[in-house]
């Protein structure tokens, strides 16, 4: 979990450098390009930043805080739409000379998190069932939600293992062909491409 949301800020970096330099490169491409990597890093419906966070905010949070600190999300997408409709102003970063600046300004969160993020443990129930390391899993409990007694959180970390070793894993293709799933893929798929017709952005 940490070290993928470490090579997405890697990701995030590259691109907010691309499109920085754009205007001394004199390249609209790069632009494109860097646009492009953006989209694949933070977009909101193809980006690996929307699940990667929900899974490693959700796994490191004690159960009372999860629902609290899985909707964080949402509130920071449209602080960061808002603080981006703003600094746009050509008053601030929007003028003819300082625009690259406001394009490889969403560097700078990822940057932040690159530097913050080796400090936090590993997701413990990505410890405890995916590398099968107890004794990590307990520290790293420790270190997120300080000493006590958490041996009910790790009885549920080992009821979920068991209950996923019976649970076949899918494909994208075997998912697509499951009928049991049809009618929830259409709703997703729905959902996913309207989004962004029913003024969310706006608001």
């Amino acid at each position: 979990r940490k070290k993928c949301l470490l090579c997405n800020n890697l990701l995030m970096i590259v691109a907010a450098s691309i499109m920085g330099c754009s205007k001394i490169a004199q390249s609209f491409e790069m632009i494109l390009i860097g646009r492009f990597m953006c989209g694949i890093s933070a977009g909101k419906c193809t980006g690996l930043c929307a699940p990667l966070h929900h899974q490693y905010v959700g796994e490191i949070s004690p159960r009372k805080l999860r629902g609290f600190a899985n909707s964080t999300s949402s509130f920071f997408w449209s602080l960061g739409k808002a603080v981006g409709q703003i600094s746009g102003q050509r008053e601030l970063l929007g003028s003819q000379s300082l625009w690259p600046m406001l394009m490889a300004s969403c560097g700078l969160p990822a940057l932040v998190q690159l530097v913050t993020l080796p400090f936090f443990p590993e997701s413990p129930p990505y410890l405890l069932m995916h590398k099968e390391d107890q004794e990590g899993c307990k520290k790293a409990i420790r270190q997120l939600w300080g000493e006590g007694h958490h041996q009910a959180e790790i009885d549920d970390i080992m009821k979920e293992k068991a209950t996923m070793k019976n649970t076949k894993i899918l494909s994208v293709l075997e998912l697509m062909k499951e009928q049991a799933f049809r009618w929830q893929l259409y709703m997703i798929v729905i959902l996913t491409a309207t989004v962004q017709l029913c003024g969310i952005n706006a608001v």
